[in-house]
């Protein structure tokens, strides 16, 4: 009888058991579904409200050519007075004092954008700014991340621990009083493997303050398929004051000021470098303006606009680092490594027309006069995948 007993009870509970967990799997599949669609609900909720805010109203829209819509905003309606009003009062009356020895690029090989090509401007009074779309905050990690560079720089530099998430090719001068530098970037369309990953060529104008995080100001362009969607060369700034914890691109948060109707922020540049052909390049000119103390940026012959000093405390007087050329974003550091080109995709033995270049770079001192670089050093954290080395071209010009 007990065994009896006991083989009922077993078999009782095994049903119940069984029947409780073929039911399960519904009610947590329901719940699950319905969870999910809150959240989705609430994403787009977000979405919506962060496009609201940052696409501003328009007097004028402009298709480009590349899929790109331009909207030419009032120049008081731009991000940066969202979130630091009290800069409308305290704008520069004058224009910033372009550093001594400053000579306009060379207008045949430089490039040009994409969305002006045909004819198409922004009326004095407003500045192009490219509309945000809801795909592209979808291809971010999270909102709060949108328009963030993904991860903080790892350093080159003896003594430092080495991050190959991010791998670099570039030349650098620290340990000084920098108070700009200048450089002409070639333009190429590297190949990006992953959509995760990006390939860009810049200078970066950096603190380095012991037990600080850095604070810095960027220029440059990119390929970038999570920001925007293709493999198109794009020109692009950037700025933080934290490490990488704050600031973003362009004008995508409150930071940079614009002040001209001619240069678009994040829009594609055209033509490009070929290999073992036609070359194209874009001139950046970064200056801590000695009138006003804002560091400015100049395109080309264009000055586009001005990271206010009331941003940065370690940057507030002028730099101790300045760095020239490539970045690369791996995202199997552990793993093989990834084909992602970085220039043109080749060695810099190559040489001109086939290697990517970084010429005519200069610095600016404390008296505002523009240099050249004597005591340029090169870094790269594998020779064997991304190389720099010094070189010469007769058909460089100042």
């Amino acid at each position: 009888m007990k065994s009896g007993a006991c083989s009922e009870t077993s078999s009782t509970v095994s049903v119940f058991f069984l029947f409780f967990l073929l039911l399960s799997p519904v009610f947590s599949t329901i719940n699950f579904k319905h969870a999910n669609k809150t959240f989705e609900s609430k994403k787009m909720k977000s979405i919506k409200a962060t496009l609201g805010k940052n696409n501003k109203r328009f007097v004028k829209s402009i298709k480009s050519p590349d899929g790109d819509v331009i909207d030419c905003v009032l120049f008081h309606l731009q991000p940066a007075f969202d979130k630091y009003p009290m800069l409308k009062t305290t704008m520069p009356m004058d224009p910033p004092k372009i550093p001594n020895g400053n000579k306009k690029g060379g207008m045949e090989t430089e490039v040009k954008q994409l969305w002006n090509s045909k004819g198409e401007s922004c009326p004095q009074g407003t500045i192009p700014i490219r509309r945000q779309t809801e795909s592209e905050i979808l291809r971010s990690n999270s909102i709060s991340k949108f328009g963030k560079k993904l991860l903080k720089r790892n350093s080159i530099y003896v003594g430092h621990e080495i991050n190959l998430t991010k791998m670099h090719a570039i030349g650098y001068v620290r340990g000084g009083e920098y108070y700009g530098a200048k450089a002409t970037l070639n333009v190429w369309a590297p190949n990006v493997t992953n959509f995760d990953e990006f390939s860009v060529s810049q200078i970066w104008v950096s603190s380095e303050v012991p037990n600080h995080f850095a604070q810095t100001v960027e220029a440059g362009w990119q390929v970038s398929p999570t920001i925007h969607g293709d493999g198109l060369p794009r020109f692009f700034t950037y700025w933080t004051n934290d490490g990488y914890q704050s600031g973003c691109y362009d004008l995508l948060c409150a930071g940079f000021i614009q002040t001209t109707h001619e240069f678009c922020l994040g829009a594609s540049i055209a033509p490009i470098s070929t290999y073992n052909s036609n070359q194209f390049d874009i001139t950046i000119l970064i200056w801590k303006d000695p009138g006003h103390g804002n560091w400015c940026l100049m395109v080309g012959n264009i000055q586009v606009g001005y990271w206010p000093k009331e941003l940065f405390t370690d940057l507030h007087d002028h730099a101790a680092k300045i760095e020239f050329g490539g970045e690369v974003y791996n995202t199997s550091p552990e793993g093989p490594h990834t084909t992602t080109q970085m220039g043109s995709g080749h060695f810099s033995s190559e040489g001109f027309g086939k290697a990517a270049y970084v010429n005519n770079i200069q610095m600016v001192d404390q008296n505002n006069v523009l240099h050249p670089v004597s005591d340029l050093q090169l870094g790269a954290e594998n020779m064997n995948c991304y190389d720099v080395s010094n070189g010469y071209s007769s058909t460089w010009v100042d």
